[in-house]
């Protein structure tokens, strides 16, 4: 499947190419980036595998990650996406489209990822069949908290994920089903 390309007002979503790779693994081994996503700053080898997982979603489930481009100066700055990360044990994760994203941190307090994260869950809505996603953050990461927040996400559920305290949200679709999961230890 080809990679949409999507703008807004101040981006460029689009696919990654091999050109990205010296701007995301710079970005990647940012420990600023990093610090709340539960892994250690990426060396190249791990982002260059990060981004062919990234063609592989697309390939495979029809939905995946999108590289962030800033207008005004055509640089990658960020990336943004859905994935199934098939996560051990969360079952509020399994076979739902997870958003994640992850912006250089040069570019961190200018509205570029609420900006990101409302374009892709625009795309989101008109074209994954399923009813809700979901994202994964750590309870320390309160600038991605909000944008989850901001962007109609709802806190489902709290547990320990990678030596941190981590947050799951849900969002449903616009005109979507209300949500039947329900978090361990609570009653329908």
């Amino acid at each position: 499947m080809q990679v949409p390309a999507i703008e807004t007002a101040r981006l460029r979503l689009r696919a990654h190419t091999p050109a990205d790779l010296p701007a995301c693994a710079e970005m990647w081994a940012d420990e600023g980036v990093t610090r709340y996503i539960g892994i250690k700053p990426s060396t190249l080898q791990e982002t260059w595998s990060r981004m062919l997982r990234y063609a592989g979603l697309w390939a495979f489930l029809g939905y995946g990650y999108w590289a962030i481009e800033e207008l005004a100066s055509r640089e990658f700055i960020g990336e943004l996406g859905f994935a199934d990360f098939k996560r051990d044990g969360i079952a509020a994760l399994a076979r739902v489209p997870e958003l994640g994203w992850a912006l250089a941190s040069r570019v961190h307090g200018n509205g570029y990822a609420t900006e990101a994260v409302g374009a892709v869950l625009s795309w989101a809505d008109a074209h994954l069949d399923e009813p809700r996603t979901a994202c994964l953050i750590s309870a320390d990461n309160v600038r991605s908290v909000r944008v989850a927040e901001k962007s109609g996400y709802r806190k489902i559920e709290e547990l320990p994920y990678a030596g941190t305290t981590a947050l799951i949200f849900e969002r449903l679709r616009k005109g979507g089903r209300v949500s039947s999961y329900q978090p361990p230890g609570e009653l329908p």
